[in-house]
């Protein structure tokens, strides 16, 4: 087993991290018009030198790290070379990997998928991948299973803020609940035994940060919610205890853009990435007063 492999639960990585570091979870997105913004080339060479500068300014300060597959597989073979090095560098310097894949199927290749991310002799092994859901919840029991068994943790898309997903997440079932509601409900589940612990569980959900009022919705899962929004897309850490009310404080910030955009300085990403984490912490302290 790899020395970077913890026999910990995800869940209890996670809150250790955002404890010691804060609450932020900051995205790997090389895409091609931030390649030219940062003066490097749409290639290989500049999707590396990116790469390398994001995990040397903040992976040994930031809890989460999350590499978005899609803008390094767009290079083929070596596109995936390097995501496995930045996945290797961004763990041993500290940060926990979440690996924004958004996979999901059935049987085999479901399992395939999982042994990808959550297996420890993979390459691309990493700390939590987020998961779809929607060929059901039951589908992803392989990446369960795997998550469980290694350590790891799960992120599944429930209430995601682009608005062609509401037709699919706001679906009523013939029981009365949402497709969402249903979502939540299974990760509930599946983090009980640790919630009866007392510890937060290590299957999340993926709740956007700009969805307003989700007091419809239980998002007490015992687990982790990823909220992108934060930044470019129009939430501010002041918006958090608005949106996930009682729920805030196992909220994990996904900010892309609004870090990444300070680069290729590195004590400017640093500075930018430390001021959001200080933003979140006042604004979850805050709720608790």
């Amino acid at each position: 087993m790899s020395p970077l492999v913890s026999p910990e639960p995800f869940g209890a990585r996670l809150r250790a991290a955002m404890d010691a570091r804060g609450p932020l979870c900051v995205g790997i997105d090389p895409h091609a018009s931030l390649l030219a913004d940062w003066g490097l080339s749409d290639d290989v060479a500049g999707l590396a030198a990116f790469s390398r500068t994001v995990v040397e300014a903040l992976a040994d300060r930031v809890a989460v790290l999350k590499p978005q597959s899609a803008f390094f597989e767009r290079f083929g073979s070596r596109g995936i070379a390097v995501l496995e090095e930045t996945v290797a560098a961004a763990r041993a310097a500290g940060a926990l990997v979440l690996m924004d894949a958004k996979r999901g199927d059935i049987g085999s290749t479901m399992a395939a998928y999982a042994a990808t991310y959550l297996d420890p002799a993979s390459p691309l092994f990493s700390d939590a991948v987020t998961v779809s859901p929607y060929l059901g919840f039951g589908s992803l029991a392989p990446a369960v299973d795997l998550a469980r068994e290694h350590g790891c943790g799960l992120f599944a898309l429930a209430l995601t803020s682009n608005p062609e997903g509401q037709e699919v997440q706001h679906a009523v079932r013939a029981d009365g609940r949402s497709v969402a509601a249903t979502v939540l409900g299974h990760l509930k589940a599946a983090n009980a035994e640790a919630a009866a612990r007392g510890e937060l569980g290590s299957y999340g959900a993926v709740v956007g940060a700009t969805l307003g009022d989700l007091s419809a919705y239980d998002l007490a899962i015992g687990g982790p919610l990823l909220a992108p929004g934060i930044g470019a897309q129009g939430a501010t850490p002041a918006d958090l205890p608005r949106v996930f009310g009682d729920a805030v404080r196992n909220v994990v910030p996904s900010v892309s853009r609004g870090v990444l955009r300070h680069g290729p300085d590195v004590a400017a990403l640093r500075e930018a990435a430390l001021r959001c984490a200080d933003e979140v912490r006042t604004a979850v302290e805050r709720r608790g007063l």
